[in-house]
């Protein structure tokens, strides 16, 4: 069974009450199942278990909190943490930074809006292991050749002013999951690529005849989170695709040349934007690069 609707409704739950009091028994009463059948669908659907979702949300919103100057005293209570010492502790392992060494360093990116190095702002990725997966949805021909390493189609869909396709994709392949993949694949048409942007499905059977498929091969990847921006900002609507497309070329130019792994070629590259990049105020997403260790004497390309 097919749970993408109560979950998205319970996410929204969470979302408006993020600084109250929340337990897993309170968001399963609300979705209306039990808790044991409300945290094994929600830990499927989100790879990771209620509570930890709720702490991951509230780091977010804290560190938004952070670089608008408000006191960390202050946001640690609002957000449910005990004492700030908590806070800081919970802060420092999900980011990397203590509370205040964040507030610094976003304090300027925000203000200076990509006039400066993105490798100052970009946290050390994640490595991780994950099986074959299937994707379908739409694309678009580019004149990018697949695979090119700063992905400058990335974000592409930010800018789509077409048909809602996105919408469309949901309602027809009704996935399991909420959140989008993008990668490029090759072209049947002559061109050099096509950007899809697509949902993980479990076979393909429900792709229609308008829609693009692709097989994700088993890889280890690099799992790059980008710096978050204000993407409510009508101002500077194209800031949150800059920083994709800034993020690809930090990964390929900087991380790669002193990290001890390469560029495993034969694997395919993704984005993954989920709903931490739905017009909030810290919009973030994935960038997963396949890479394995770098052999002796080998040299990156």
């Amino acid at each position: 069974m097919n749970y993408s609707r109560e979950i998205g409704r319970s996410i929204d739950y969470i979302e408006e009450h993020l600084t109250e009091p929340l337990t897993a028994e309170q968001i399963a009463a609300y979705a209306g199942y039990s808790l044991y059948h409300f945290c094994r669908m929600f830990s499927k659907a989100q790879d990771m278990p209620v509570m930890e979702y709720v702490r991951t949300r509230r780091l977010s919103r804290a560190a938004v909190e952070l670089f608008n100057g408000r006191r960390i005293t202050d946001i640690a209570l609002e957000y449910g943490f005990e004492t700030p010492g908590g806070f800081a502790k919970a802060f420092r392992k999900s980011y990397g930074y203590s509370p205040s060494q964040y507030a610094a360093r976003m304090n300027g990116y925000v203000r200076d809006r990509l006039e400066y190095d993105i490798k100052e702002y970009i946290a050390e990725p994640v490595l991780a292991v994950k099986p074959a997966f299937n994707v379908a949805g739409y694309g678009i021909e580019t004149d990018v050749e697949a695979g090119y390493a700063t992905q400058d189609v990335a974000s592409f869909w930010y800018h789509y002013e077409g048909d809602n396709l996105e919408d469309q994709m949901y309602a027809k392949l009704n996935p399991q999951r909420h959140g989008e993949v993008g990668l490029c694949i090759p072209s049947d048409t002559g061109g050099n690529a096509v950007y899809l942007l697509g949902v993980i499905v479990e076979d393909f059977s429900l792709v229609t005849s308008d829609m693009l498929t692709a097989v994700v091969p088993a890889a280890q990847y690099a799992v790059f989170t980008t710096p978050p921006v204000d993407a409510t900002d009508l101002e500077r609507p194209e800031t949150f695709a800059e920083v994709v497309k800034s993020t690809w070329r930090y990964i390929f130019e900087d991380w790669f040349p002193g990290s001890g792994y390469v560029h495993d070629e034969d694997k395919l590259n993704f984005e993954f934007y989920d709903e931490r990049c739905h017009a909030r105020v810290d919009s973030v997403m994935e960038i997963y690069v396949p890479v394995r260790e770098r052999r002796v004497h080998e040299t990156i390309k």
